[in-house]
């Protein structure tokens, strides 16, 4: 049989076929418009993303018999508000994860009901783009519009709505709304009237691997498939992308070195970094994870070779930083070009080369920025080890997973193994895996990765090398609390 994955992203979809083996049989992406209708805001018309599933799904099975297809998962893009009215009708264009409109109601949460509550009632903080803070913004800004919701919505959910009529949701995609107690795996009552909301305005609540509905008859024909399709609930990006590398169950670990950077380690039982540096959010295997983001991370090194060296080079210009310079530079980066989330939570800090003498020369500069993204990732390490999670091998992938020598910087930066999948598909690829699950291709999350993840290199840590990051680390977290106060007045 066959399984289609869905990846719902910012900029496109991109949707995927594999088999039940693990074979990709196609893959086709179809872009969709980002509209910005004043500054710092990001929407997207959800009409939009269908529209663009649905010319995919047809061109994708155009290689097969369509017949053969027999479940459909999805992983999107997580936190965007879609709010439905009585009619099922969309009443405004999607805020997105990246909308920057909700500081003052962010502000309100963190610091009026308070960052311990919120902790005790959804096992996180409030952060600008959670789905709570859009409903605030909303019930403030667009009163007239928030009377007339009748269903709160994240976008892949959406998806699933149209495919089966079914308002649904996932754990692991709820848990990003802060509305979700995700320990207890339900609605956060009180945070629910905080906002406003009541629970029948929710999303029925779902395990990812579980099946919502099939297909609706208009909708199969639509997309020239059969009915009987299964839909199955999927996931958050993050959470479909990990288990498109096999991190599930206890101590897997993913490092995505994408435009942003993420920590995903995977447990079995749920926890809370008391700093709230890391997001502590449902897994779709059933259990939990730990989640910590860094905002820039390989753009940090797309900004330094186009805005600053205007160059193309991207291979060429990390040539000649050996092994005997790891750990030696005496240039640091901070790599906060668009603030910071985890472990900081601080918007308004800001990137900085620090340590430069007259003898720094542009290949330092070049290693500081790898370094600096390195240091920064293993900042979330650290506050997982506070919790006596002690990751000693991970997962890597994203674009700047692509660079031999910014794998080696990081497997020594973190001192553990680091392993890169045969299959990059992230998102697509966990739906697409999720949803044979569902089919009864296999018994479990856990037992699917095992037989269809597989490892293509490994890059093992330096003793020596490892030891001299060590002390560049140390050097580095210092950097952030020396100059978090002058950054607001910048």
């Amino acid at each position: 049989m066959l399984y289609i994955g869905i990846d719902l992203g910012t900029s496109s979809v991109k949707l995927l076929l594999m088999d039940e083996k693990g074979t990709i049989k196609n893959i086709v992406t179809k872009e969709y418009e980002l509209f910005f209708p004043h500054p710092g805001w990001s929407e997207q018309k959800p009409e939009d993303w269908v529209s663009a599933m649905v010319e995919g799904v047809r061109e994708l099975t155009s290689v097969c018999d369509p017949a053969e297809v027999a479940g459909i998962g999805a992983g999107g893009q997580m936190h965007g508000l879609v709010a439905l009215d009585k009619d099922d009708k969309v009443l405004r264009p999607a805020i997105l994860w990246n909308d920057g409109r909700t500081q003052e109601e962010t502000d309100y949460l963190n610091n009026v009901i308070g960052k311990e509550k919120l902790t005790a009632l959804t096992g996180n903080i409030a952060f600008a783009g959670f789905t709570a803070p859009k409903i605030l913004w909303m019930k403030k800004n667009e009163g007239e519009l928030f009377e007339k919701i009748a269903k709160i919505m994240l976008p892949k959910d959406y998806i699933n709505y149209v495919l089966t009529g079914v308002h649904c949701t996932d754990y692991s995609d709820a848990s990003g709304m802060l509305l979700l107690d995700v320990e207890h795996k339900c609605w956060s009552k009180e945070m629910l009237e905080i906002c406003g909301l009541r629970e029948d305005m929710m999303p029925k609540l779902f395990e990812s691997y579980e099946v919502v509905g099939t297909l609706l008859p208009e909708m199969a024909e639509r997309l020239g498939l059969r009915p009987g399709v299964k839909v199955v609930a999927g996931a958050g990006d993050n959470a479909a992308a990990a288990v498109g590398t096999g991190v599930v169950g206890e101590g897997g670990c993913n490092v995505s070195l994408g435009t942003s950077g993420t920590v995903f380690i995977s447990s079995k039982q749920f926890g809370v970094d008391s700093g709230n540096a890391l997001h502590a959010f449902a897994h779709a295997d059933g259990g939990w994870h730990l989640m910590g983001c860094m905002l820039s991370a390989a753009s940090c090194y797309k900004w330094w070779l186009d805005e600053i060296l205007h160059s193309d080079g991207y291979s060429e210009e990390q040539e000649g930083i050996t092994d005997d310079r790891l750990g030696a530079n005496h240039v640091f980066f901070l790599p906060y070009l668009m603030g910071e989330r985890a472990p900081h939570n601080d918007p308004m800090a800001r990137s900085c080369f620090i340590g430069m003498t007259m003898d720094s020369t542009r290949k330092d500069l070049t290693q500081a920025v790898l370094e600096g993204v390195a240091f920064a990732i293993r900042d979330s390490f650290e506050a997982a080890k506070a919790l006596g999670i002690n990751v000693e091998t991970s997962m890597i992938c994203g674009g700047g997973a692509k660079s031999p020598l910014w794998k080696k910087i990081l497997a020594n930066v973190l001192g553990i193994k680091l392993t890169v999948p045969e299959t990059e598909q992230g998102p697509g690829y966990g739906g697409a895996i999720l949803a044979a699950v569902a089919c009864g291709e296999y018994s479990s999350v856990a037992d699917a990765v095992a037989v269809l993840v597989k490892v293509t290199d490994t890059v093992e840590p330096d003793a020596e090398i490892t030891a001299r990051y060590e002390k560049k680390y140390q050097a580095f977290r210092s950097l952030y609390p020396a100059l978090r106060g002058i950054f607001p007045t910048l």
